[in-house]
């Protein structure tokens, strides 16, 4: 058995399967809940990871997510939210998954050693990009071909995986290192591994777009409100903070063309959005400086 604790048998897996199934659930969930903890002591490195990400962003760079299998999938589901949920321009978002993307429900795990296409995948790898690859076991060859690939172009590289000293996290710039315990299912890291990524990959992203000026009072204020449910999100949004009447909110949005930090401003008081604009591109984007200087 491999000395990886990905690898390693889960302190109740004896007679797992005699057990009565309530009870294997209550495991599972116990373990769900631990592997979530994970990563509060990571937590350091996630905001540096975050970091990363917001300067890549804010200079014109893209963000590139690699990973394969279960990781890949995290890592996927995390890349496909940012341009919904922040606004990021999805030019600046790049998703790297061996084998692609799945569009059934295979997923042959042998791509994970096809390295050959990411040479040309990652051509384009800049200064200003940085690439967030992602592995369980931080073994991976076809995140480790990335990563090298990265840093020969001299692109940021964000390593995450859940077994510490592993070769992913030595060779990163920003190392976040999950240490789950051993999966339920002995080497399932769908299951633990990949419910810390996620809640990883959600945080760093979050709090790229928080250094941004993407989020007001938990709130987020970059949102691109394209369907019935995020529409009237964003008039919420705009009425809560300004203090408005759903009229004006609507009426703002109207004007902004669907901008909520432009709207605010203009449910706030500012006479035109150009103005209101104006006023974002001095503040940096950031609503709340925006706003501070209506006072």
């Amino acid at each position: 058995m491999s000395a990886k604790v990905t690898e390693q048998i889960h302190a109740s897996a004896a007679g797992l399967d005699a057990r009565p199934l309530t009870e294997i659930a209550e495991i599972l969930a116990e373990a769900q809940a631990e592997a979530a903890r994970a990563t509060l002591p990571a937590s350091r490195d996630i905001a540096a990871g975050s970091e990363a990400m917001a300067a890549t962003i804010k200079t014109g760079g893209t963000l590139h997510y690699v990973a394969a299998g279960s990781s890949g999938l995290m890592a996927a589901a995390d890349a496909m939210e940012l341009g919904g949920t922040f606004g990021i321009p999805s030019k600046q978002i790049r998703i790297h998954m061996a084998g692609g993307i799945p569009q059934s429900a295979d997923m042959p795990g042998d791509t994970e050693d096809a390295t050959d296409a990411l040479a040309n995948a990652l051509a384009d790898l800049g200064t200003k990009d940085t690439v967030i690859a992602v592995s369980a076991s931080g073994t991976t060859p076809y995140t480790l071909a990335a990563q090298e690939i990265a840093q020969r172009a001299g692109a940021t590289v964000i390593g995450i995986a859940n077994n510490s000293g592993s070769a992913l996290l030595l060779e990163s710039d920003i190392a976040i290192c999950l240490e789950t315990p051993p999966e339920v299912l002995s080497g399932s890291t769908r299951m633990g591994a990949g419910t810390a990524q996620k809640i990883a990959l959600n945080m760093m992203s979050t709090l790229m777009a928080v250094k941004l000026g993407h989020v007001h009072d938990g709130m987020m204020v970059n949102l691109r409100a394209d369907n019935i449910k995020l529409r009237e999100r964003a008039k919420t949004i705009v009425k809560t903070i300004a203090g408005s009447a759903d009229e004006v909110a609507a009426s703002a949005l109207q004007a902004t063309n669907g901008d909520v930090k432009a709207a605010v401003l203009c449910a706030s008081g500012v006479d035109l959005p150009s103005t209101a604009l104006r006023l974002l591109e001095e503040a940096d984007g950031n609503l709340r400086k925006a706003l501070n200087q209506l006072t």
